[in-house]
């Protein structure tokens, strides 16, 4: 796999107990929209995310079009996303695009 290339992008969309609906809205109307995957509300943070979230999992082909959406729709939420590739680390610390507040990773979860 070359630099460009990469078979998913995560968007992982932040809430807390005062936004779950509004995450919950965000995230099922932009699955609907452009027909991709969406994960669990997780209630808890998970991996080296630090705060509550639901991931995206976006086709190369959509991602233009999906991160378009989301900048214009995210209604005051925290989005983190970043392509998948073979590097985790890299992915998460170095090719990461954020959309509101830049939160602090925990990358030691991804060693």
């Amino acid at each position: 796999m070359n630099e460009n290339e990469f078979p998913s992008f995560h968007a992982h969309v932040y809430f807390d107990a005062a936004s779950v609906e509004k995450a919950r809205a965000v995230c099922t109307r932009c699955s609907e929209i452009f027909g991709i995957r969406m994960g669990r509300m997780h209630e808890r943070p998970v991996g080296p995310h630090p705060d509550w979230s639901c991931q995206l999992t976006v086709p190369p082909e959509k991602v233009g079009p999906v991160l378009t959406w989301l900048a214009m729709n995210r209604d005051g939420l925290t989005i983190f996303s970043h392509p998948n590739t073979e590097n985790a680390l890299v992915d998460h610390r170095d090719r990461a695009i954020w959309m509101g507040a830049i939160r602090p990773l925990d990358l030691s979860a991804l060693d």
